[in-house]
């Protein structure tokens, strides 16, 4: 399983001395693009490639607040994966310094061409380390089905 560690900065908390909203969304996606990074996806490959991480949606359920004086480490595994690798789902747990779950997060995304502007299945070297990920026990193939399971659609005014 993939860990990042982190330090709560003043910065990170919010109006209730505790761990903001966003700074949770902030560890996480540090997180990521850390393993994504290490793993094959520097600017310059997403640049040769056009490519660009979109996410669909970011579900965090807390279980115990995260303070000051707390450390911070946050795991990523693979929740889901389709088979081009055009859409991916992770899941993030943060623990605190005890090693005790205070949230969990299900986020799902995909890749963008940035030309295009369409989503597109990442080249099979970038795919491989995501296959090699830790995968969470409900793990999954993921089709384009998946991506729409909450029938979330924009109301225009």
């Amino acid at each position: 399983m993939y860990t990042k560690s982190f330090e709560i900065r003043w910065s990170d908390l919010d109006a209730n001395r505790h761990l903001a909203n966003s700074s949770y969304q902030n560890f996480m996606s540090h997180t990521r693009m850390a393993f994504l990074v290490e793993n094959g996806f520097s600017q310059q490959e997403l640049i040769k490639h056009n490519l660009g991480p979109i996410v669909f949606y970011e579900h965090i359920f807390y279980f115990k607040e995260l303070k000051p004086e707390d450390h911070v480490r946050v795991s990523l595994e693979i929740k889901g994966l389709s088979e081009d690798g055009m859409f991916f789902q992770f899941e993030h747990n943060l623990y605190n310094q005890n090693g005790k779950n205070c949230a969990r997060c299900d986020m799902m995304g995909s890749w963008l061409d940035l030309d295009t502007r369409q989503l597109t299945a990442l080249p099979k070297h970038l795919l491989k380390p995501l296959e090699h990920l830790t995968k969470t026990e409900d793990y999954k193939i993921l089709t384009k089905e998946d991506t729409r399971k909450f029938g979330a659609k924009p109301k225009h005014i």
